[in-house]
């Protein structure tokens, strides 16, 4: 233990330069789970140590992470592009990434702290020129896990947001906050503490909370390629947008509602010249053109882009969305069956869905439009966005059809749903290729929006992978048959999709 006391390296493994390449080494490359769980270990007994040189520390730190990322990234993108992962597959890999965001954020913090709080230490000095580094890879960890919370719909706490701001304010307050830095060798793009907290900001207030984890995804890369052209201000500018107080630990707000009082952390921002960026990328996209400089993770056709361009070019206008239909306040309960199969057997006639009645969940309606509910859930994050319902309002008769839009989870047993009604009147039917014959065996189930359509149209909801717009269908009801010819596919869901047809009586 003496002999410690005059030691040139820390009393920890990853002190030993050899022992800390010997463990980066090691690290499995089949198993990024293994990987990513290995380094969050190390990063654990590091919180501990406190005989590490500051630059020491730092250093380890950054290779670690270096060694980490790749495996963390190849666990998102198996989040993210594995839709049918178990809940508890879904829930390990959620808790792995968001985990690993936040310890490697306060390792970093701690080198950012130290150094503020002992700038003529040796190790401070050394350390001074790769501050900007540390600072940014500090915000972009918090960034992430804002990213991960928006997975899951989650709330996102006040700790988060005051990490985020006050390591703003405190980066700003070093003279580096803009100072633009390689973030890790596998991203040429330069970025700064400013940038990573603009994402996280821009994130939050391009309403995540009605997109699919991809499509979160995709938004996130969307705004990393177009955050250079937001304006973040100490002052409020005649396009300012949003307002943020840095050090409240408050999430940003839209300027309909005004700051309570003027403080020296108060940020305004815009999105300066971004929506005709925006609206250009749009016609690109919708002429089949993805221009090359777009990182996007992957190449994706338009079907999945447009949606998630149009959804941010609604949120990133400098007028908020309106809504359609004005909200009214209510308190009842609505039965509700969720999925494709239940709504079908629903919508079939009384004598079918007596069976299904019994297994309805009770949901407790808070607000109710023209053009559909809001409502409180007892749920532990099964729920997702695109889910199909059938829902019948307490003390009634009809059922109706309709998609969940939004979901937040307020708790960890509850969450705020809103879901759009698609129609009041639906039918369940079945149908047959034209080419089939009407008496072919092979009927494809699928349930008539019957109101909602134009008029020599009609909309159907079928089962996942159904419609095929080379293929004509028909179908009999009310003592008609009729001649559907397929016009586009407007929207797919978990296990159903939304075809548009031109409707023809045949008789």
């Amino acid at each position: 233990m003496i002999l410690n006391l005059f030691a040139s390296r820390p009393d920890h493994l990853l002190g030993d330069a050899k022992e800390l390449k010997r463990v980066l080494v090691e690290l499995p490359l089949d198993n990024a789970f293994k990987a990513v769980d290995e380094v969050y270990g190390w990063f654990e007994s590091l919180m501990a140590a406190d005989d590490f040189r500051v630059d020491q520390l730092f250093d380890v730190i950054r290779q670690l992470d270096e060694a980490a990322q790749p495996h963390v990234r190849r666990l998102a993108r198996d989040y993210v592009h594995s839709p049918r992962l178990s809940r508890s597959e879904e829930r390990r890999l959620w808790t792995m990434c968001y985990n690993y965001c936040g310890e490697v954020s306060s390792l970093y913090a701690r080198c950012v702290e130290r150094v503020r709080k002992a700038p003529k230490d040796k190790g401070s000095e050394l350390l001074k020129p790769s501050l900007p580094l540390a600072a940014t890879r500090l915000m972009a960890a918090r960034a992430t896990q804002l990213k991960w919370v928006e997975y899951r719909y989650g709330p996102i706490g006040e700790d988060l947001w005051r990490g985020l701001g006050q390591s703003y304010l405190a980066a700003e307050a070093a003279g580096y906050v803009q100072k633009p830095v390689q973030l890790y060798p596998a991203q040429p793009v330069l970025t700064s503490v400013e940038q990573q907290y603009l994402q996280a900001l821009i994130v939050f207030s391009s309403s995540m909370d009605s997109l699919m984890p991809l499509e979160i995804e995709l938004a996130d890369r969307l705004i990393a390629h177009f955050r250079s052209g937001f304006v973040l201000a100490n002052t409020c500018l005649p396009d300012s947008v949003y307002w943020v107080d840095a050090a409240s630990g408050a999430p940003p707000a839209r300027l309909a509602r005004l700051p309570g009082q003027l403080s020296p952390a108060l940020r305004f921002f815009s999105p300066g010249s971004v929506p005709q960026a925006l609206n250009e990328l749009i016609g690109h996209v919708e002429r089949g053109e993805v221009p090359a400089d777009i990182n996007l993770g992957g190449e994706y056709p338009a079907k999945v882009l447009l949606p998630v361009l149009r959804h941010l070019a609604i949120n990133w206008a400098t007028e908020p969305p309106q809504r359609e239909h004005p909200r009214h306040t209510v308190k009842t309960r609505i039965a509700v069956l969720q999925g494709f199969d239940d709504s079908f057997t629903v919508f079939a006639g009384d004598v079918a869905r007596l069976g299904k009645e019994r297994a309805a969940e009770s949901w407790v309606v808070e607000n109710v439009s023209r053009g559909g509910f809001g409502a409180s859930v007892d749920d532990r994050g099964s729920l997702k966005i695109g889910t199909l319902l059938s829902m019948q309002p307490e003390g009634g008769e009809n059922w109706v059809l309709g998609i969940v839009r939004r979901y937040n989870m307020n708790s960890d047993v509850q969450s705020s749903v809103g879901i759009q009604s698609l129609s009041r009147n639906a039918r369940s039917i079945e149908l047959r290729p034209r080419t089939s014959g009407f008496s072919a065996t092979g009927a494809i189930p699928g349930i008539w929006l019957y109101e909602d359509s134009k008029p020599g149209e009609a909309r159907m909801v079928l089962p996942l992978a159904s419609f095929d717009v080379r293929e004509n269908l028909e179908f009999a009801q009310g003592g008609r048959r009729y001649l559907m010819t397929p016009i586009e596919l407007e929207e797919s869901g978990g296990d159903f999709e939304i075809g548009r047809y031109r409707e023809t009586v045949m008789d």
